[in-house]
């Protein structure tokens, strides 16, 4: 038989901690702010907002805070940065003792925990919210992030058992945050093609789990519909693509515009197209297998939209979130079958591809002909890798063609072709 004076107690000395939590809650929101440099930006001044509004609340005897204290967490995560997040989480975990059954208060700690890469703790969170309640847009939201995050760590469970050598060490990545398990695993990735190379199947096999892992830590595992329709392509699918196939890199040149070369270059199995590029049946070609972009500038979204056909479309370019962007505002629906994902935004750079040093050194630097080129030439699966129209001085950069020409294996003047294959 239910005690109902162990009731009324139990519910008076819960009643009895709500100020102390919610004074919890104006601590660590006013360390944030004390922490925090003065900004100005929408995102900032929204969350100084909800702060404030929450204040407001706390000081009003009828008023009930709880609201105001989610939308503060709410704001935090808006704000992003390395401090948002956090203060978003204590802020959760907050809520979460204050009433134990919110749908909100667990959805908000399952965000935070995911914003930090503390995945398993999410998968936690992003449970005890669905248990809560099923059905709604919100929860199928939550269902897709769970197996976006259950699909990361197979795919490291999947490495590690590739190699039983480093298998503990790949395993240990699961309970480890996702920025640090992300870059232990480019490094495991790197020291298993120097050890094994590329030709080996479990070697090819592991970099087809780091493009899924990779793009998975970037973006959703579900296709996006902003991408217009189009499927992700990996380093692993990008493979298989050129796998025995003759391949041609084609400049954008007005020598190649009036040349004669037009059906020759549509004769490759598959055609290789940079940047701003205009057709001619005669000279150029009509055929485009790939394009490949590169992202400059500081708002890199804001270029104009990437409307020529092509089978696949390679967008190269960091920080990950301006990638991301330009990606979903620039593609248009039903002009490329493909996109290159994440896995495949900065090649020259990338530890589980080339790995030569930092972005900023490498990838951003480098021309869009020679990072495309240079990944097709990492691949090594074509019989035949041409250039054509890059014959002439500066076509590429100087490095670039002295790393062209250190690897060419003929050169026909007369066709502008360079021949590395």
């Amino acid at each position: 038989m239910t005690n109902p004076l162990a009731g009324m107690l139990k519910a008076r000395q819960k009643e009895a901690a709500r100020p102390a939590l919610y004074a919890r809650g104006m601590r660590v929101c006013g360390e944030y702010l004390a922490a925090r440099d003065d900004r100005a930006a929408p995102p900032d001044v929204r969350l100084t907002r909800a702060v404030g509004v929450l204040a407001a609340a706390l000081g009003a005897p009828s008023a009930d805070p709880f609201d105001a204290l989610l939308q503060v967490g709410e704001r935090a995560l808006e704000a992003g940065g390395e401090d948002g997040p956090a203060l978003a989480l204590g802020i959760a975990e907050t809520a979460t003792e204050l009433r134990q059954r919110s749908i909100g208060a667990w959805r908000l700690r399952g965000l935070a925990l995911d914003r930090l890469g503390r995945d398993a703790e999410a998968l936690e969170c992003y449970g005890r919210r669905l248990a809560l309640q099923q059905g709604g847009d919100t929860a199928e939201a939550v269902a897709r992030r769970i197996g976006t995050l259950r699909r990361r760590r197979e795919c490291l469970e999947e490495a590690a058992a590739l190699f039983p050598g480093s298998g503990p060490a790949l395993r240990g990545l699961t309970a480890r945050n996702t920025g640090t398990a992300a870059e232990e695993f480019a490094a495991e990735v790197r020291a298993r093609v120097a050890e094994h190379g590329m030709g080996d199947p479990a070697v090819r096999r592991l970099l087809d789990l780091y493009g899924t892992y990779r793009r998975l830590v970037e973006r959703s595992a579900l296709s996006d519909p902003l991408l217009g329709g189009s499927a992700p392509i990996g380093v692993g699918g990008l493979r298989a693509l050129v796998a025995g196939r003759t391949v041609c890199l084609v400049s954008n040149a007005a020598e190649v515009a009036g040349s004669t070369l037009g059906a020759e270059i549509d004769g490759y199995d598959l055609v290789v197209r940079c940047d701003a590029f205009r057709l001619s049946a005669e000279g150029t070609g009509r055929r485009t297998g790939l394009h490949a972009v590169s992202l400059r500038g500081d708002t890199p979204w804001e270029g104009r939209p990437w409307s020529q056909p092509a089978g696949i479309r390679l967008v190269f370019g960091d920080p990950a979130g301006a990638w991301r962007r330009a990606t979903r505002e620039r593609l248009v629906a039903g002009a490329q079958d493909q996109v290159g994902d994440a896995s495949l935004r900065r090649p020259l750079s990338d530890p589980a591809l080339l790995g030569e040093g930092a972005a900023s050194r490498s990838d951003a630097g480098a021309g869009t002909a020679f990072t495309v080129l240079r990944l097709l030439d990492f691949l090594d699966v074509s019989p035949r890798l041409d250039l054509i129209g890059f014959d002439k001085p500066g076509r590429l950069r100087p490095a670039e063609a002295e790393w062209v020409m250190d690897r060419a294996t003929h050169v026909d003047a007369g066709k502008m072709r360079i021949a590395l294959r």
